[in-house]
């Protein structure tokens, strides 16, 4: 007995003695909650709804007020045609959209029924079935109060784009993509880097005549190869199991996942930099990376739902803006015309982190 208490002691000893393991313990629990308990919403706020009023009347300003006053909705933009709806639905500045037929006040005057389109993006299922189920309820209210004491009838007509059916494997699949890519390449290349650094081997390289970009090109150059593989999987999983469409290019979705790659090879790099024990290690990739794609990228939880500060807080979560072009190539069939802007973001942290990692796995080397 007293043995067990002396090992007992010993790991207490070891968990206060490295100061970082016991931020991470301390720390992880108290995150997990915080983000879990605000970032766990199945309801949608702040709908992006784009309007279509080819020839404004005052019954289609008041219907366009019924919207904008319900807390659902936001309205992005007011278009005089549908033609310029479809780069708003490519770029995802829209999430939906009402389109009023030419005359429709006119039509509701002289009692004869005018026609309401409603537009949702199904690639978000949970999201098109919210634009279907609350734009269609805004309309019927504004029928029965046009309808007191007299004929009046709108007829909504519901259309769901890129993803008719509301399959959810056309949500997560290419979400998933992102999980798996961040497993392979931050845990897994955080883990080794720091497994070689307890065991001696790494600091054994700095007597060869390598320099310390060319040490780490050399270790994370094989789950380079692993995550491209990766992606060819889950791509040929998507399509052959879970029937999910491919609308856009498979080479630049294969670029932008290489380009995540690099990405998240870079943050396994900087957590291994910064962390001394397998341990520490794996728990800083698992709140630095994982919980992060999880929830704060879209994946899973749309992120309408959640509070400013989070919605602030991932921005800088690169899943996010790789989940984005992920689904948008794969279910929209966007170009890079309308997906340069979360590329170049990528490109930015690509850059980013990339230089901070080997400037920090330098100072390691020589520290």
């Amino acid at each position: 007995m007293s043995a067990l208490f002396g090992l007992i002691r010993k790991e207490v000893y070891h968990i206060l003695r490295d100061r970082r393991t016991l931020v991470v313990i301390i720390a992880m629990p108290v995150l997990q909650v915080i983000l879990f308990g605000y970032a766990i919403r199945t309801d949608v706020d702040h709908v992006r709804l784009a309007i279509v009023d080819p020839a404004p009347d005052p019954k289609t300003l008041a219907l366009r007020q019924r919207f904008e006053a319900a807390r659902v909705f936001q309205t992005v933009a007011v278009l005089p045609n549908s033609r310029e709806l479809e780069p708003l639905f490519q770029r995802g500045i829209a999430q939906g959209a009402v389109l009023f037929e030419p005359g429709f006040g006119e039509r509701l005057g002289r009692g004869v029924p005018a026609n309401v389109l409603i537009v949702g993006d199904a690639s978000e299922p949970n999201t098109g079935s919210i634009v279907q189920a609350y734009a269609t309820a805004v309309v019927q209210g504004y029928e029965q109060e046009l309808s007191r004491g007299r004929s009046v009838r709108i007829v909504p007509t519901i259309r769901m784009r890129f993803n008719p059916t509301r399959e959810s494997s056309n949500l997560f699949v290419p979400g998933l993509m992102a999980f798996v890519l961040t497993i392979v390449s931050s845990l897994m290349t955080a883990i080794s880097l720091t497994r070689e650094k307890e065991t001696g081997t790494l600091e054994a390289l700095l007597v060869s005549p390598l320099r310390p970009w060319q040490i780490i090109v050399g270790k994370v150059a094989p789950y380079i190869g692993v995550g491209f593989v990766s992606v060819l999987g889950v791509i040929a999983e998507a399509r052959l199991v879970f029937d999910v469409p491919l609308r856009g290019s498979l080479s630049l979705l294969l670029i932008e996942g290489l380009l995540f790659i690099l990405v998240s090879l870079a943050l396994g790099i900087l957590i291994s930099a910064r962390t001394s024990s397998q341990r520490v290690a794996m728990m800083g990739a698992l709140i630095g990376t994982m919980l992060p794609t999880m929830l704060l990228s879209g994946f899973i939880f749309p992120l309408e739902s959640m509070p400013l500060p989070l919605r602030a807080i991932s921005v800088v979560v690169p899943a996010r803006w790789f989940v984005l072009v992920a689904r948008s190539i794969m279910l929209k069939g966007t170009g890079l015309a309308y997906l340069w802007r979360p590329t170049l973001v990528l490109v930015a942290m690509a850059a980013v982190l990339l230089t901070a990692s080997t400037r920090a796995f330098h100072a390691r080397l020589e520290g």
